[in-house]
């Protein structure tokens, strides 16, 4: 048989196994779905092997999706980690043949703790399935291998299974878009969601001068911030008006002695605002439309909180 006609028959194979499954679905999935919803703990994924690499992955899609879990090797637990599940916890254990000595030995320890226990193999009839609350039967009865040895249709059976157990939870538990983002900060979807208040210049990095502030000290506070713009606040701290880069240089072209004037005379009303509980996304968006390169960061009282600047968009790319 070539290289080509393997690589069809295991792949027939593996899909077969996923079919299966999709059309066996039944009460006991829905039944281990409540069960780890219920769950006041973690829930923990343990297999041997190769088994035991796919539960690492399940854990860790679990835990991104809103669900706390983790992974326990059965070889260890029963060596001095089975502290790692304390009262409250769920386990998951997952045996293509539902007769894996260690996972076994595991269970014993569990059912005297009182741990509920899902099931995963393909043996309805196996020691793991008859200890468990809940069996799901992954219904495989041939490996791809050509050899029927290495675990491949087993190991997709109980990937794609597994899959759809953590998102059936996630969707029990109405995890959002935005939880996923809290979840992954570092990914692009995290970015997605940043507030104004996250990234903007607060405190002394706002740069104010006050009405009757000379127009030499209105350029030094402009150069020293580096925003683009300066605030021009009252005494009680409220904002009367902005200038910015483009007011200057539209003063420079029509006056004279521009020096002589104070922030009062060139500052234009109010400002370009936005809150600090708006999207990063939201404040991109009104930069482009506006054509402007800053932001006042704005309460309803007309306090200024900060201020946001392209840049500050462009250093957590957002772009």
């Amino acid at each position: 048989m070539g290289s080509m006609d393997v690589a069809r028959k295991v792949l027939e194979t593996e899909a077969e196994a996923i079919r299966w499954l999709l059309e066996t679905i039944d009460g006991d999935f829905e039944r281990a779905v409540d069960l780890i919803l219920a769950a006041a703990g973690r829930v923990v994924w343990t297999g041997m092997g190769k088994s035991g690499i796919i539960c690492r992955k399940l854990a860790a899609t679990m835990s991104s999706t809103g669900t706390p879990a983790l992974f326990l090797h059965p070889a260890e637990a029963i060596h001095g980690d089975l502290g790692m599940v304390t009262k409250g916890d769920l386990v998951v254990a997952v045996s293509h043949s539902g007769a894996t000595e260690e996972i076994l030995a595991l269970v014993a320890l569990l059912k005297r703790q009182g741990i509920v226990l899902i099931a995963m193999s393909s043996r309805p009839d196996s020691p793991l399935a008859e200890a468990a609350d809940c069996h799901l039967d992954l219904g495989v009865r041939k490996e791809a291998c050509p050899l029927g040895l290495a675990p491949t249709a087993s190991t997709t059976a109980s990937l794609a299974l597994g899959d759809a157990l953590c998102m059936a939870v996630s969707e029990g538990k109405g995890f959002r878009e935005e939880d996923f983002a809290r979840l992954h900060p570092g990914g692009k979807l995290g970015k997605k969601f940043l507030r104004v208040g996250e990234l903007m210049h607060v405190g002394d990095d706002i740069p104010s001068v006050g009405p009757d502030a000379q127009m030499k000290d209105v350029i030094y506070e402009m150069s020293r911030k580096g925003l683009g713009l300066t605030t021009v606040l009252d005494e009680a701290g409220h904002l009367l008006g902005v200038i910015t880069d483009g007011d200057l240089r539209r003063l420079m072209e029509r006056e004279g002695d521009p020096m002589r004037l104070v922030a009062a005379d060139v500052m234009h009303p109010g400002g370009v605002c936005i809150g600090p509980d708006e999207l990063a996304t939201a404040a991109l968006k009104k930069l482009e439309e506006r054509r402007i390169t800053s932001l006042l960061v704005c309460t309803g009282a007309g306090a200024v909180e900060g201020v946001l600047h392209l840049h500050d968009l462009w250093g957590v790319g957002l772009f």
